[in-house]
C-alpha cells in the first residue's frame, strides 16, 4: 500500500506527503484518539521506511544471509544457493514455523512479512484473516501488503494490547516501551521519538 493508496482510502487528497490532513484525516477513518494515532502512524512510519515498504526485503547476498540468519547460515558457502532468491529464502528460514509447513510447502514465502508492521507466518495471516473477517486473506496473503497494511498493524497493537501503552501519554517512556515491543529493541527510537512528537503536535 502506498501513502497515496492509503489517502485515497480514508477520503483525502492523495499527494503522498504525510502532514496534518492526512493524519487527522486517518484518525478518524481508524477511529483513534489523537494519542494513539501519533503513537501508531509514527511507529508504522518508522517501520515502513515512511510508508513506502509494506512487503519484506528477502534480497540478501550470502554475506547478508549470515549475518541476519546465521541459525540457518552458517557460513557464506551454505548461504550461496540461496543468494539473491526471496523465495527460497523465505521458504528456508520460515519453514516449520509460526504456522508454516516445510520449506517444500512454499508457506514461508506465501506468508512472508507484509504489512506496516510485517505480518509474518501462516498462523499470524489466520488469526489476522480471522479478525477482519475477511477469508480471502488466506488465498491472496498479498491484500496484506496492498489493502490491509495499517488494519494488519492494528492487529498486532490489539493483539499485544500496545493501545494500552500508547494510552500512557506522548513521553519518552512509552515511545521506549511500545518500540521494544515492536522491534524487539530499541533501533531507530530517536527517530521514532521524534515522529510520535511531530504527529502528536499534528492532530492536537
Amino acid at each position: 500500500m502506498s501513502l497515496k493508496a492509503l489517502q485515497e482510502k480514508i477520503g483525502t487528497t492523495p499527494d503522498g506527503a504525510f502532514g496534518p490532513g492526512t493524519i487527522k484525516k486517518a484518525m478518524e477513518f481508524f477511529k483513534l484518539t489523537p494519542v494513539r494515532a501519533a503513537h501508531f502512524f509514527a511507529q508504522t512510519s518508522h517501520e515502513t521506511g515512511e510508508f513506502k515498504l509494506f512487503t519484506e526485503n528477502l534480497n540478501y547476498s550470502s554475506k547478508g544471509l549470515v549475518t541476519t540468519f546465521g541459525k540457518y547460515f552458517i557460513n557464506e558457502a551454505t548461504a550461496k544457493p540461496f543468494e539473491r532468491n526471496p523465495e527460497k529464502i523465505a521458504n528456508r528460514v520460515y519453514a516449520g514455523r509460526m504456522g508454516n509447513g516445510i520449506s517444500t510447502s512454499g508457506d514461508g514465502y506465501k506468508f512472508r512479512g507484509r504489512g506496516a508492521l510485517q505480518l509474518t507466518g501462516k498462523e499470524n495471516y489466520e488469526a489476522f484473516s480471522d479478525y477482519l473477517k475477511k477469508p480471502e486473506i488466506m488465498t491472496n496473503p498479498e491484500l496484506v501488503a496492498t489493502t490491509y497494511s495499517f488494519e494488519s498493524a492494528m492487529f498486532f497493537f490489539d493483539k499485544n494490547k500496545l493501545w494500552s501503552i500508547c494510552d500512557q501519554g506522548v513521553n519518552d517512556a512509552s515511545i521506549k516501551a511500545l518500540t521494544k515491543k515492536i522491534n524487539g529493541g530499541f533501533h531507530g527510537l530517536a527517530d521514532r521519538s521524534d515522529k510520535t512528537k511531530k504527529y502528536y503536535e499534528y492532530v492536537t
